[in-house]
């Protein structure tokens, strides 16, 4: 008997150890994913603030006046986005006064003028450097080309 009871106090000693070694290996879990959510959190606030701030310059504003003069530059869009609403009037205008006449045949080659014209542009947009486009469209407000 006493060999069965020096084995079931090995045992509880042993079961008290694994318990005591759980808990030390939760809590140090635990400390490793409050540092990590912390670093998570800081990470985010850092990309947030520097998201606003491509936001905010006029880099934002080139790519995305680019990818639209290339896409749909037929509308004038891109123009609207970089404040020329009477260039951008101009060639929305046109563009839907091409539609419309496009059953005449003339029409098409107005909506390709106008497609040209936002293809030219968007690829002149894309290929200036961020302080040529700024000083260029942005601060010296060249409307065309």
């Amino acid at each position: 008997m006493s060999d069965e009871k020096n084995l079931s106090d090995d045992l509880d000693d042993m079961l008290g150890d694994a318990k005591d070694s759980a808990k030390k290996t939760t809590e140090s879990a635990k400390e490793k994913a409050k540092e990590f959510a912390n670093e998570a959190k800081e990470t985010a606030s850092e990309f947030s603030e520097a998201a606003k701030e491509t936001f905010a310059s006029g880099e934002n504003k080139k790519i995305l006046a680019g990818i639209l003069a290339i896409l749909v530059g037929w509308l004038g869009i891109h123009k609207f986005i970089l404040g020329y609403n009477k260039e951008g009037g101009i060639l929305l205008g046109v563009s839907i006064i091409g539609i419309v006449l496009s059953c005449v045949g003339i029409g098409v080659l107005v909506v390709w003028v106008t497609g040209l014209i936002g293809l030219v542009e968007g690829i002149i947009y894309l290929t200036k450097s961020d302080a040529d486009f700024y000083n260029t469209y942005q601060v010296g407000k060249k409307p065309w080309f």
